[in-house]
């Protein structure tokens, strides 16, 4: 077995553990990355594109955002199409703040080459990996890689392995409480080699059903559709996919462009959030810890405020203050709840429509939710305050 020893093992190389390990190194604090893809494999999987203001001037504010800030297109505004018509709601004007509008990938490619480019070790497609002796003093990640088994002791573990990753199931069930919400529906994920349709996101609220459209670049496209429970990539061939498109968002001036197909991924619909966040010398961040469905953007700011907070937790514990890190748990839940309670809201106005047939309660009081966000300056105030997120100086 190859052992050696770290500061910090850093396991899973997403947004949250690729900004935990760069922030580590910057700061003196050795760290090694362990990720179950391949490098180039997690470069090009498409993933989430909307970075909140607060989130990305922390990353500039570390030395992480150059490449981001300079390419980034920005959104300010967006359009809920509704009843057949355009209503455009500019965000900006009343926040002061903005969306960019960065593909997870960039950004995971950015922060990989941040990261071994100023020499920090990372080894992908890592398999069977174990956490052992969480609660003492030097826990110990076994793995293996090139045919070998492998043992990192360290001070700290940082999980940041995702939903489907191994770290949160060290989590001792006894004093742990996972929360979960479904919402009983799927989104179809595509991506379409398009033009945008529009300078701004899209959002069809339809009583077909909801959909969505997000640029991604200037020739492609994210489209978004509900779908029924148990309904899977292959009920959706690209004819009925175009069809409902265009019946959910079209509006007269507001035409759908189409294009050639290349993503389609049905999206089972679900929240959670584990609490505590943290077993012995274990720290989850990002989607190890909790998932927030995509309905409002939030998933990886959520995973970079955890990464902010948890770097500058071991900071300060090699400092000679424990106090941080002992209460990181409780520093990142109160935004997760408030994240995970706006997605919740925003559902029931984007989702609740659909159900006239079933649920007409639940349909007009979508309706009269979106009356009042449109009609209320008020209210448009305290929505555009949760859609584009914290105001805090990170």
């Amino acid at each position: 077995m190859v052992a050696r020893r770290t500061a910090v093992a850093v396991v899973g190389a997403g947004p949250a553990g690729l900004t935990v390990a760069n922030l580590l190194r910057r700061a003196g604090i050795e760290c090694v990355l362990l990720e179950a893809q391949s490098r180039a494999f997690i470069e090009q999987r498409p993933r989430a594109g909307f970075i909140e203001e607060w989130a990305v001037r922390g990353l500039e504010r570390r030395g992480l955002g150059e490449q981001l800030v300079a390419k980034a297109p920005q959104h300010e505004k967006f359009e809920f199409r509704f009843a057949g018509r355009r209503h455009v709601f500019r965000y900006g004007d009343v926040t002061g703040q903005r969306h960019f509008v960065y593909p997870q990938q960039l950004l995971v490619t950015d922060l990989i080459g941040q990261y071994t480019g100023s020499g920090g070790e990372a080894v992908f497609e890592v398999s069977d990996v174990e956490l052992h002796d969480l609660t003492s003093d030097s826990p110990a990640v076994t793995f293996r890689a090139d045919g070998e088994d492998h043992r990192i002791d360290c001070d700290f573990v940082a999980g940041c392995d995702g939903a489907r990753g191994v770290c949160q199931g060290y989590l001792p069930a006894e004093s742990t409480v996972k929360a979960h919400h479904d919402y009983g529906i799927g989104w179809l994920a595509l991506l379409a080699e398009a033009p945008p349709s529009a300078d701004g996101v899209l959002f069809g609220i339809h009583p077909r059903g909801f959909a969505a459209h997000m640029a991604r670049t200037r020739k492609v496209t994210r489209f978004y559709l509900q779908t029924a429970p148990g309904e899977t990539e292959a009920d959706w061939s690209d004819e009925r996919v175009w069809r409902e498109l265009h019946a959910r968002l079209t509006v007269p001036g507001g035409e759908i462009i189409e294009g050639r197909l290349f993503e389609k991924r049905i999206l089972d619909m679900h929240n959670y959030v584990v609490e505590p966040m943290s077993h012995g010398r274990l720290h989850l961040a990002g989607e190890s810890a909790h998932l927030v469905a995509p309905i409002a953007a939030k998933g990886m700011n959520l995973a970079l405020h955890d990464a902010f907070l948890l770097t500058d937790a071991v900071q300060a514990h090699y400092a000679g203050d424990p106090a941080p890190l002992a209460g990181y748990s409780a520093a990142c839940l109160p935004l997760v709840w408030q994240y995970q309670e706006f997605s919740l809201w925003l559902s029931d106005i984007f989702h609740h429509t659909a159900a006239a047939g079933e649920n007409p309660f639940a349909a007009r009081i979508a309706e009269a939710r979106m009356r009042r966000l449109l009609g209320s300056p008020a209210a448009a105030a305290a929505f555009a305050e949760l859609y584009i997120g914290k105001n805090a100086d990170f």
